[in-house]
């Protein structure tokens, strides 16, 4: 019997960069995008195998508890929540989420394969418990996260998010459309994010100002989308990737889709994650949507697909 669990991808809305240093942002899940684990019951040791990053099968073994590679160490913290110190079994996992996109594909890879190993085991796992998980196996991979992609793909929800702070889930008082353009280019966030780190130790006035313009966007973005004012959302987006642009984590093709977007009747669009490459975002009006993505695509887009925010969560 084959058991699947999933998870989705993630797009920050506002906020990136800034949300790593105290201020707030906003995050939603791209539930149209996702990771998926396949669990099969058998009597040999855990095998693991992955069309993800490209990485060859492997058996897990109770030497893998010390690992630091992150698909082992989600193994190991959710084995290590059940108390059990040997696996049986089959996990396969696929993913179709860019990796190094700025669409949370680690974090999404990481709370399939937990919801997978669980489901293995015939157990369920809390989401406050995968959410600790997620999180930690993410310091892997970014080195000093702000913890929001985790939040927001773990609970499947919009959330307002403030690093150590409760996470507050936003009521969307009706759908609204975005389209994602992925450049191609790989850009690991914990790169962009020591470099922000760099510029806030070396100017840390200009920096600390550009993150609190950033903060209070997003207070506005978040009463736009409670209020149904997607015209004033895509104005803040489009705000937020100029004030991007300064923290220098934009690119000349990310620009370029923006520029695109915006051209094509977007109501707003700007880099999503940490940036110099992965995916931008444009809010679009159902009926404008295809014309942006053809736009995207003639400006340079590697994939272009559509996402519908707003409506009961399928997280698995």
């Amino acid at each position: 019997m084959v058991k699947t669990s999933s998870a989705p991808a993630k797009a920050i809305l506002v906020g990136e960069h800034a949300v790593v240093h105290g201020q707030p942002a906003i995050a939603l899940p791209l539930s149209q995008l996702r990771a998926c684990v396949e669990a099969r019951e058998s009597s040999q040791p855990l095998r693991v195998s992955s069309s993800y990053a490209g990485r060859p099968p492997f058996y897990w073994c109770k030497e893998d508890f010390q690992s630091t590679d992150p698909i082992k160490q989600v193994i190991a913290l959710t084995a290590r929540y059940f108390a059990l110190a040997s696996l049986q079994g089959e996990l396969i996992i696929r993913s179709d989420i860019p990796v190094a996109g700025g669409l949370g594909s680690g974090a999404a890879v990481s709370a399939a394969l937990a919801r997978g190993l669980a489901r293995l085991l015939n157990q369920e796992i809390p989401r406050d418990v995968l959410n600790s998980i997620v999180f930690e196996v993410e310091q892997l991979h970014h080195g000093a996260p702000s913890g929001i992609d985790n939040t927001v793909i773990v609970y499947e929800k919009p959330v307002y998010y403030v690093k150590d702070g409760p996470s507050d889930f936003i009521g969307i008082s009706r759908a609204f459309t975005l389209v994602v353009a992925d450049t191609g280019v790989s850009a690991p966030t914990r790169a962009t994010v020591a470099d922000v780190r760099a510029q806030l130790e070396q100017q840390p006035g200009r920096t600390y100002a550009i993150f609190e313009q950033i903060g209070a966007l997003v207070e506005r973005s978040r009463s736009a989308i409670e209020s149904g004012d997607y015209r004033q959302l895509g104005r803040l987006m489009t705000r937020n990737h100029a004030l991007l642009q300064a923290l220098d984590v934009s690119s000349a093709l990310l620009d370029r889709l923006v520029a695109a977007a915006l051209r094509s009747g977007a109501c707003g669009a700007k880099l999503s994650g940490g940036g110099r490459g992965g995916n931008m975002i444009a809010l679009a009006r159902p009926e404008s949507a295809a014309s942006v993505q053809d736009e995207l695509r003639r400006a340079g887009a590697k994939r272009v697909f559509v996402s519908s925010v707003g409506g009961e969560s399928i997280a698995q």
